[in-house]
Formats: C-alpha cells, structure tokens, sequence
C-alpha cells in the first residue's frame, strides 16, 4: 500500500477527528484574521471568540481582526488578499466562504443545476489560487472554516433556492478535502448547526439557526458559531473555576482555575477568599442586528453552552439543612438550599456578582472596538467592491467621493455614511488609535479580583 492511498483510508477511517486535532488555542501575542463574506463582515461570532479569550484567558493577549466583506465570493477574497489580509500582519487566517460562491436566483431558472455546477468549479478555481497565497505566505497558519448553512427546511417565506444546499455541501466537501491535502486545521460548523435547525423544527417547523433570511445568523447563530470554534480548539469544559469546600471538617477539597483562603467553617456556613483566575462569560440579551429581533441567550436553549464554557462552580459539602444567603463583598447575591449547595451552584449564572459584571464591563468595551472596526470594514468594502472596478482603488479624491455619491445601482449608497469621513486617513488613523485604546483598557478590565465569599444559614 502506498503512502498516499494508506494516509487516505486512515483519513476516511477517522475522518474530520485528525483535522480537529491541530486547530490548537490562541497563543500569547498572536494576530488572527477571519477572512470571510458578509456573515463575517457583521463581526459577531469573531468578535464573541474573542470575547471568550478576555475573559478567560485574561493575561493571553490575542489580536482577533475582521477580515470580512458583504457578498463576497472566494475569488474576490483571492483578489484582496494582499491589499486588504496582509495589510493586517496576521500570523494566522481562518479562510471561510461558500455561502455567495454556491449562489442565489439561480436556482430559480431552468438550467439551475448546470449553473450550479459552474458556479462550483469557479469556486475550486479561485480557492486553488488562494490556497497558493497562502503556500507562498509561508510564515501564515492557514485554517479552514465551513460556511454556516444555507436553512432548505424551514418552513418560512422568502430566499428559498432549492438545490442551494446541495453545492453548499460540495463547497463544503472540497474545502474539507484541501484542509487535510494540506494538513491545514478545519472547522465544520455547516453541519453541526443545520443539526440543530433540522432537531428544532421537528417541534417547531419556523425555528432557524441560520436567521430570518436563511442565510445570515442572528446574534444566536453567532455564538453558536463561536462555541464550535471554541470547541474545536479543544477549550470545551474548561472551567471559570471550580471550587468545593467542605464545611464540617473545613478542608478545601478544590480549587481548579482559582486560589481559596478559608476564613472560617462550620457546619452553619464558610467564609473564604476568593480569586478566580477567569471572569464569567457575559451572555448578551439585547437584539441589535438589523432584521433580526432575536437575542443572543436565545441560543442557550438549542445549544450547551453553558454547560461546556461558563462554568464558575462553588460546592459546600457537609452543611447543616435548611437555606444559605450567598453573600460577595458584603451584598446578598442570592439564596441557596444546603442540598444545593452540597450539589454545587453555577455563580456564571448570576448577573448581579461583582465578577459577572465586570465581564460585563469588558463586553461593553468589546463591542465597542468591535462598532469601530465595523466603520474599517465598511471603508475596505467601498475600496475592493466599488472602487478597484472603477480602477479607483484607494485613490479616495473628491472625484472617487463624487462619483461615488452619485451612483445608481449596487451597495455603494449604504456605505457613503462611513466612506465620507473614512477616506480621510487622519480619520482611519484616530479609529484604529480608539482601538487600541480600547484594547488597552479591555485588557486592565478584565483582570480577576480577590472577593470575599460568604454562605451564611438564615436563620428561622
């Protein structure tokens, strides 16, 4: 048997498990760049990974960048790739497309399946040639990242190409294929999250993972996103902290990811001090994208993710019954029974602790840099979807200004808000310096704090 056909039995044996393995968790000072379409343009599931690493890895500084842009196709990523990617100095690129380059209206006509193939085999094309840049960019991780799903099932009105998913899962399968040709790391997120619409509508026949559209996630679909690349990087299960106590014989059984000093014991209540080495993830409840009302909690009801990354567990063993008032820093958090207790309680699940509203506090932040970016992105879109075909690129004169403002057709009129002032560079230069202000501060919030802890019996 040679080399090549034994590596692929051992690939179609243990299929996508060898890929998953090298996809490693960030390291101190590395620069990510997600290089993507419109889903990533939004700068939601990116920028929640990134939010993850803030809070739980808070002396690990990572750079995680938008390189997306709306509507994109993996030719037109090719062709950006040095003036928009490299401009960024990234050490690592996850590449992800497949939604745009498998098409849309075409599926309406009557050759749409000989158009769908052409539309494949342009999409291997241009991958091919990037796959290239990247060869030849050789101080670059490359890793591949699957398109979300295009939604075929669900029962709602509007966008349905049939046969969309159908290439999707062709774009699917040869990016799959090149990751492991190239022995490059590969994330699916196609099929896990169209198992989740197709387990859901099973009961609900409206519910999408994907959005009202069928094809641009909401807030939900976005950290859902983020929890399969998280995932993938093997951070799954790793606790905020995890800490058990037992009271009657005032021992700490464990401390995992957090350091403990035990003021005093008894089987009435504990008293300790407590530094967890991870803050909470904050979990957002308010909608704010554009045509979809739903928030992002919603997707702890489909998908685990408390459970797998934001456990911040407190265990006191041996109390006496009856009920607990959890107290931090002198203000009542909640109340507990010491049957509850002994099973151990969730504080991740508190919003009102000090420690979860200082990860708020870094969200706040986060999304701030995150809106800034987003004018970035908007500026960058205007140059490579406008601009390079009017051979204009980068000239940003009165005359780009004007020829712009005036046009007709196409998607330019929604970034004029942003490009009037965004092809100045002194303004491009004050965004990118908020940023790192940002940064700056992001990175002195999210430091953990000693708090004082205490479980107190009420008395009755």
């Amino acid at each position: 048997m040679t080399k090549r056909i034994y590596c692929l039995f051992l690939f179609l044996t243990i299929g996508m498990y060898v890929t998953a393995q090298k996809l490693k968790p960030f390291t101190e000072g590395e620069r990510i760049v997600f290089l993507g379409n419109s889903i990533t343009h939004q700068g939601f599931y990116e920028s929640y990974i990134w939010l993850y690493y803030m809070t739980h890895f808070p002396d690990k500084k990572i750079y995680i960048l938008n390189g997306g842009s709306g509507g994109d196709v993996v030719g037109q990523m090719n062709e950006r790739f040095e003036d928009d990617i490299l401009r960024m100095d990234p050490n690592i690129v996850i590449l992800t497309f497949g939604m745009n380059d498998s098409g849309y209206f075409e599926f309406w006509q009557d050759d749409a399946e000989k158009t769908a193939k052409e539309r494949l085999a342009k999409s291997l094309k241009d991958f091919n040639l990037i796959q290239q840049k990247f060869k030849n960019n050789p101080d670059i991780t490359p890793i591949i990242m699957t398109s979300s799903p295009y939604d075929e099932t669900v029962k709602i009105a509007g966008n349905n190409f049939i046969g969309k998913s159908k290439t999707l899962e062709s774009i699917v399968k040869f990016q799959e294929e090149a990751a492991y040709i190239n022995e490059w790391a590969y994330i699916d997120l196609y099929y896990p999250m169209k198992a989740i619409s197709e387990r859901e509508q099973e009961n609900d026949s409206t519910y999408t993972i994907t959005g009202s559209d069928r094809i641009h996630p909401g807030k939900p679909g976005h950290l859902v996103m983020a929890a399969l690349f998280l995932k993938a990087q093997g951070l799954a299960g790793t606790p905020v902290a995890n800490v058990a106590i037992d009271a009657k014989k005032a021992n700490i059984l464990k401390a995992d990811n957090a350091e403990i000093k035990l003021n005093l014991s008894s089987k009435n209540g504990v008293s300790f001090q407590y530094t967890a080495k991870s803050l909470p993830f904050p979990i957002d409840s308010v909608s704010s994208i554009w045509g979809h009302p739903h928030k992002q909690s919603e997707a702890l009801a489909v998908y685990p993710f408390i459970k797998e990354f934001n456990q911040e567990i407190i265990q006191v063993q041996h109390l006496n019954s009856g009920n607990y008032k959890l107290i931090i820093d002198g203000d009542l958090i909640a109340q507990y029974t010491a049957d509850s207790l002994s099973k151990g309680i969730n504080m991740a699940l508190l919003s009102n602790t000090p420690q979860y509203k200082q990860a708020m506090n870094v969200m706040f932040l986060n999304d701030h840099r995150a809106e800034i970016e987003g004018k970035l992105r908007e500026y960058y879109w205007a140059q490579f979807n406008y601009f390079k075909g009017k051979d204009m690129l980068f000239d940003d004169t009165q005359e780009a200004y004007d020829l712009a403002s005036h046009e007709k057709e196409g998607f330019i009129g929604s970034k004029m808000g942003v490009y009037r002032t965004g092809r100045f560079p002194e303004i491009r230069e004050m965004w990118e310096n908020d940023i790192k202000v940002l940064m700056a501060k992001i990175y002195e919030t999210n430091k953990p704090n000693l708090h004082k802890i205490e479980i107190v019996k009420i008395e009755e």
